[in-house]
């Protein structure tokens, strides 16, 4: 679905400041607010702005452990064993891949204890034939993209 200019400019406005008031993403974008509100309930409704998150810094409640996990699954299995992954509550994004890993998975952290435990735990789900996990040391980005 092809957006209009006005769509994209929104949508890059509200990457980086979802809880601007709509009178300010207005003028910031010479618009009245009438228009901005027709817009982003269109978007909403089309489904394309599916929700508004914070931003958390999750170092800041103690979550430091930052991995990849990428996981081989026998075939056939793939979904089945993704969603069952990503109901881990430490599980932040779950993604399937070209290449030797079919799936890769980032989660979250409070310890390399609890980290150990999840890899082990995946370890013993059927079809999951092998791991191979990085630690994220530094994020140098972590934003939504603007509309390009």
């Amino acid at each position: 679905m092809p957006l209009e200019k006005i769509d994209e400019e929104i949508l890059s406005v509200l990457a980086y400041e979802a809880k601007i008031p709509m009178r300010k993403l207005a003028q910031k974008l010479g618009v009245s607010i009438v228009t901005v509100m027709n817009h982003i309930k269109k978007m909403e409704n089309d489904g394309i702005i599916e929700g508004y998150y914070a931003k958390v810094n999750y170092e800041k409640i103690g979550y430091d452990v930052n991995s990849l996990i990428d996981i081989k699954i026998s075939k056939g299995k793939l979904f089945e064993l993704e969603k069952k992954i990503a109901k881990d509550p430490h599980v932040y994004l779950v993604c399937d891949t070209t290449g030797e890993y079919d799936a890769t998975v980032f989660a979250r952290f409070k310890s390399s204890r609890q980290l150990d435990k999840f890899i082990k735990n995946v370890q013993t789900f059927d079809f999951v034939e092998r791991t191979n996990t990085k630690l994220i040391l530094n994020v140098i980005k972590d934003r939504q993209t603007e509309v390009i």
